[in-house]
């Protein structure tokens, strides 16, 4: 497998506000590698054509929504999480095809791993879309072996349920409403930022959800973490996350493995901490 270029981009719509180019950036820079990081806005329709038209000075791609579907369907071979989310987020351009990862499962289960190390059996998600699919694969990476989900879609929670099966994680359907659940140590939302949720359900989920991870960094306080605050709880914001998974994708680019840590990583994590801390 040959990597070539030294051409990386993010691409999504919208794409404006990505911090991904203010992290490669400070990566690349620790490594002293002169690559290039931009974004573009590219939309499902224009995917195919975007993607067609790339020349051989590009190493890679990172994408974000809508676009993981499409980069999935793209790739030649993907890496488990990829293949069990059905969702990609890491281009590799080779000469034999582009190769696909699925970096926000480990950037996930890194951070919540940081931030609550003792061991968890039981979780929760808050919502059932696609970030609840990687929320659901990170979990099982951290041991966890029964997953309540609390979402509107009960059909969206029967396909993580089919995934729980299959990864020999046990997932309930809790419903979205405020009756009393069972206690849980660790809550991960995976609802988008400004998404509207009721008062008496965010505090019958903040009475008694543990730790609130909340994927959302750039709407803070979200509505659930006020309410965890209001109970006394202590809700983090997903920025280490971003962080995380952006770090595996810069492996990827490196050595061609998500997996394989770079020459000096504690400072290329350093580095890129310090880059988003200035936002």
């Amino acid at each position: 497998m040959l990597i070539a270029g030294d051409r990386l981009e993010v691409w999504g719509d919208p794409i404006a506000h990505s911090l991904s180019p203010r992290l490669h950036a400070a990566a690349y820079r620790a490594l002293g590698l002169d690559w290039t990081y931009g974004r573009r806005q590219v939309s499902e329709t224009s995917f195919e054509g975007e993607f067609a038209a790339l020349g051989s000075a590009y190493r890679g791609l990172s994408l974000t929504m809508p676009l993981k579907g499409q980069a999935f369907a793209a790739a030649v071979t993907c890496n488990r999480h990829a293949e069990l989310s059905g969702a990609v987020n890491t281009l590799l351009l080779t000469d034999d095809g582009p190769h696909g990862f699925n970096t926000d499962v480990a950037g996930i289960a890194a951070d919540v791993a940081e931030q609550l190390p003792s061991p968890v059996e039981r979780a929760r998600i808050i919502g059932a879309g696609a970030t609840a699919t990687s929320a659901l694969l990170a979990l099982e990476s951290l041991g966890v072996t029964r997953v309540e989900v609390a979402a509107r879609r009960s059909e969206a929670v029967a396909r993580l349920a089919r995934l729980g099966a299959e990864i020999g994680v046990t997932v309930d359907d809790s419903g979205f409403d405020a009756r009393p659940r069972e206690a849980v140590a660790l809550t991960i939302a995976t609802l988008p930022g400004g998404a509207p949720i009721d008062a008496a359900v965010a505090e019958a989920l903040a009475r008694d959800g543990g730790v609130l991870y909340d994927v959302v960094y750039g709407h803070w306080p979200t509505a659930l973490a006020q309410a965890w605050e209001r109970h006394g709880g202590r809700a983090v914001a997903g920025i280490g996350m971003l962080v995380q998974q952006a770090l595996r994708q810069v492996r990827v680019f490196v050595s061609g493995s998500d997996e394989e840590s770079l020459v000096g990583e504690p400072e290329v994590l350093a580095a890129m901490r310090a880059a988003v801390t200035k936002v």
